[in-house]
C-alpha cells in the first residue's frame, strides 16, 4: 500500500480530514491516552454512592442504575490500559432480584477466580449509609471457610510492603448487616475514599494500579498450596491442590440422595435433608434404629457423596469397644515411657486441622457399647465451648500441652456421628448427651421397595468445601437480628411444649431452643420443607428422646403432646388413628401413639425401646 492509498483509507474512517489534520488524538502519548479513557470512573463510583439509597426505595427491577453498574462502570474498569482484557475479569452487582446491602464492582484474576464465590480479588465495596468507598483485597465469603479466609487473609497481608499506601487492619466499616460483616471480615487490604471528599481521578487510577500489584504479586507467591497427604506416614509433604465444588444447597441435597441410591441403599429424600440440616446446624448427630437399617452406611456414602473416603482421610470409622470406660481409647495416653499415643479420633482432628477448608467426619459404630457418658464426656464439654474469636471458631482445650506436646482443640470442620442400636446389650444416653446431640431415627423399612434399583444413574462423588455444611451461627443473638418472625414463632410452640414437659420435669432448656431455631433458619434459607414438617423434625429429635416413665404423669404427658401434634384427643381405641393431613406435627404424632401403647401393654415407655 503506497501513501496516497493510506492518506484515502485515513479519510474515509475519519480519522484525518480534507487537510489531513487528526480529528481527535488518537496519536497522543499513552498517559494522554490513560487520562482520555479513564477520565471518568471516580465520577461513576460517586453517582453509584450518591444514587443508592434512593434507588433502594424504588423497584429493582429494570431500575436504571443496575446496567449502569453491571455494565458501564465494569467496561470503563476493564478498559484501562493496565488491565489486560485477556488475564482480567469485572463484574459489577447492586443485587439478585433485591437490592443489595452492599453494592460491589470486582476485579478478577483469570487464573484465580471468575467467580466472587470463590477465591480472592480486588472490590470496590460501598457502606451501607453510602458514605464511603472502598478499594479493597477481598476473598469470596460463600464458598471459603472462615478458618481458610483468616489464613489467607493473614497470608496476604504479610506480602504487602510497609510502605503501601494500603491499610491492612481490621477497621473497615461498611455496615452492620451479616453480608457487610462477612465482607469485611474478608478483606485483607484497603483504601478508604470519603464520597464528599473523594480525590481526583489520578490517584483513583494510581491507587488501583498499586493495588493490582499488590494482588499480582500474591498470586506470584502463591501458585501452589503445600499439605501433608495423609495417606503418607512419612514427614515428606506433597502438593495438593485444594479445589472443590459449590452446589446450590437444593442441588447439593439431589446430589447426595441419588449417590446414595445410586449404591443400592434407599432412604426418603427427607431423610438425607434432615441428617444435611442436623450436621449443619451442630457436628454431633446420632442415628439410632433397629439393627440393619443402613445407619452405618448412610452415614459412609453421605460423607463419600461429598468427596470424603477413608482413603483420603476425610472419613474415619471407629467401632466403639464395651470396655471404654475414658476418653484415652479415642483420644490417647501417655505410655509408660512418657511419650504421647494418639487416639484415632486425636489422628482425625489432627488431619482436620491441617485442611480447614475440607469436611472430615468420623464415626462412632456402635457408639453406646460402652457407657458415651464415660469416654466421650471430655469431647461433648468442648463441643459447648466453641465460640468466636477475631471472626474464627475456636474452642477450649481438649488435650493439654502437658499430655499431647500441644494444645489440640475441635476443628470447626470435624463432624462426629454416633450409630446406636438401642437393646438389652447396650447403654441408654443421659439427658447430657441427647440434650447436645440431634437424635435420628431409622426404623423404617420398606424391603419390597425395589423400583429405584431400575435405571440407576451412574454417580461420582462432588468434592464440596467445608462452607457448605459449616454452621453460621452459635448464638441465637446471631439469627435473632436476621429473623426475629421465625425465632418468635418457634419459641411460641415450644413455650405450648414445655408447660406439658414441665408435668415430669423434662422441659427443654435454652440450649435446645437455640439449636432448634438454627435448624429452622438453615431450613428456610435452603427452601428444603415448611416450618411445620422442620419443626416436626425437631421436636421427633430434640424433645422426644428425653421422654421416658411409668406412672400416671407419663401418660398424661403424652396424651397432651398428642393434643397439641394433632388438635385431637387421643382415644384408647386400638384401631383409632389419626388424620396425617389435617395433624400439624404428624410424625411426632406417630411416635406418641407409639410410646402410649407401649406404656398400656407393658406398664413402662421410652422413646428407645423397640
Amino acid at each position: 500500500m503506497n501513501t496516497t492509498e493510506v492518506i484515502v483509507w485515513l479519510q474515509s474512517t475519519s480519522l484525518i480530514d480534507e487537510e489531513w489534520n487528526p480529528t481527535e488524538p488518537y496519536f497522543d502519548t499513552l498517559n494522554k491516552k490513560e487520562q482520555i479513557m479513564s477520565q471518568n470512573i471516580r465520577e461513576k463510583l460517586i453517582r453509584i454512592a450518591n444514587q443508592y439509597l434512593a434507588a433502594k426505595r424504588e423497584a429493582f427491577g429494570g431500575h436504571q442504575l443496575g446496567p449502569f453498574v453491571r455494565s458501564e462502570v465494569t467496561a470503563a474498569i476493564h478498559n484501562l490500559p493496565f488491565i489486560d482484557p485477556s488475564e482480567y475479569v469485572v463484574t459489577g452487582s447492586v443485587g439478585q432480584g433485591n437490592w443489595a446491602a452492599v453494592p460491589w464492582i470486582a476485579i478478577m484474576n483469570r487464573k484465580i477466580t471468575v467467580s466472587t464465590q470463590r477465591g480472592y480479588y480486588i472490590v470496590y465495596l460501598f457502606s451501607e449509609d453510602m458514605q464511603s468507598i472502598y478499594l479493597t483485597l477481598g476473598q469470596g465469603v460463600t464458598e471459603t471457610s472462615k478458618d481458610e479466609m483468616l489464613r489467607i487473609k493473614a497470608e496476604m497481608r504479610e506480602s504487602i510492603p510497609a510502605t503501601s499506601k494500603v491499610k491492612i487492619d481490621d477497621h473497615i466499616n461498611l455496615g452492620e448487616s451479616k453480608k457487610a460483616k462477612g465482607y469485611a471480615l474478608s478483606t485483607a487490604a484497603y483504601i478508604r475514599y470519603d464520597v464528599d471528599q473523594m480525590p481526583g481521578e489520578n490517584v483513583i487510577l494510581d491507587d488501583l494500579r498499586s493495588m493490582i500489584e499488590i494482588y499480582e504479586h500474591y498470586i506470584s507467591l502463591n501458585d501452589r498450596t503445600i499439605y501433608e497427604d495423609p495417606s503418607n506416614n512419612s514427614d515428606e509433604e506433597i502438593i495438593r491442590e485444594t479445589s472443590y465444588e459449590f452446589l446450590p444447597t437444593k442441588d447439593l441435597i439431589n446430589h447426595i440422595y441419588s449417590y446414595i441410591q445410586n449404591k443400592g441403599f434407599y432412604y426418603p429424600k427427607e431423610e438425607v435433608i434432615n441428617l444435611y440440616l442436623s450436621l449443619k446446624t451442630k457436628p454431633f448427630v446420632i442415628l439410632s434404629g433397629i439393627s440393619g437399617t443402613g445407619k452405618t452406611k448412610m452415614v459412609q456414602w453421605f460423607a463419600e457423596s461429598v468427596g470424603a473416603n477413608e482413603k483420603n482421610g476425610q472419613f474415619t470409622l471407629i467401632p466403639v469397644r464395651p470396655d471404654w470406660s475414658d476418653g484415652s481409647d479415642l483420644l490417647g495416653y501417655v505410655d509408660i515411657k512418657g511419650d504421647f499415643k494418639e487416639g484415632p479420633l486425636t489422628k482425625a482432628i489432627n488431619a482436620a486441622h491441617k485442611h480447614p477448608d475440607l469436611p472430615y467426619f468420623v464415626l462412632l459404630d456402635e457408639m453406646n457399647l460402652a457407657r458415651v457418658e464415660y469416654y466421650f464426656s471430655d469431647i461433648l464439654s468442648v463441643m459447648e465451648s466453641r465460640r468466636l474469636e477475631d471472626g474464627k471458631v475456636v474452642t477450649s482445650a481438649l488435650l493439654s500441652e502437658e499430655v499431647a506436646n500441644e494444645v489440640i482443640t475441635l476443628p470447626n470442620n470435624l463432624f462426629v456421628i454416633g450409630t446406636v442400636n438401642m437393646d438389652e446389650t447396650k447403654h441408654p444416653f443421659s439427658k447430657k448427651v441427647l440434650d447436645r446431640a440431634n437424635t435420628i431415627e431409622f426404623n423404617r423399612v420398606e424391603l419390597d421397595h425395589l423400583s429405584f434399583l431400575q435405571d440407576l444413574e451412574e454417580a461420582e462423588p462432588v468434592v464440596i468445601g467445608q462452607s457448605q455444611l459449616a454452621s453460621e451461627y452459635l448464638h441465637l443473638k446471631d439469627l435473632y437480628r436476621e429473623d426475629t418472625e421465625m425465632i418468635e414463632k418457634a419459641t411460641a410452640e415450644l413455650v405450648r411444649i414445655n408447660q406439658s414437659l414441665q408435668l415430669i420435669n423434662a422441659h427443654i432448656g435454652y440450649r435446645v431452643r437455640d439449636e432448634i431455631s438454627f435448624y429452622l433458619a438453615y431450613n428456610k434459607e435452603g427452601e428444603l420443607m415448611t416450618f411445620e414438617e422442620a419443626f416436626d423434625h425437631c421436636i421427633l429429635q430434640k424433645i422426644l428422646p428425653r421422654l421416658s416413665g411409668s406412672d400416671a404423669r407419663i401418660d398424661q404427658l403424652l396424651r397432651e403432646l398428642y393434643q397439641l401434634f394433632t388438635n385431637t384427643a387421643y382415644q384408647d381405641d386400638e384401631n383409632a388413628s389419626f388424620d396425617v393431613q389435617s395433624a400439624l406435627y404428624p410424625r411426632s404424632a406417630r411416635k406418641v401413639v407409639e410410646m402410649l401403647r407401649r406404656l398400656q401393654a407393658d406398664g413402662f415407655t421410652s422413646f428407645w425401646v423397640s
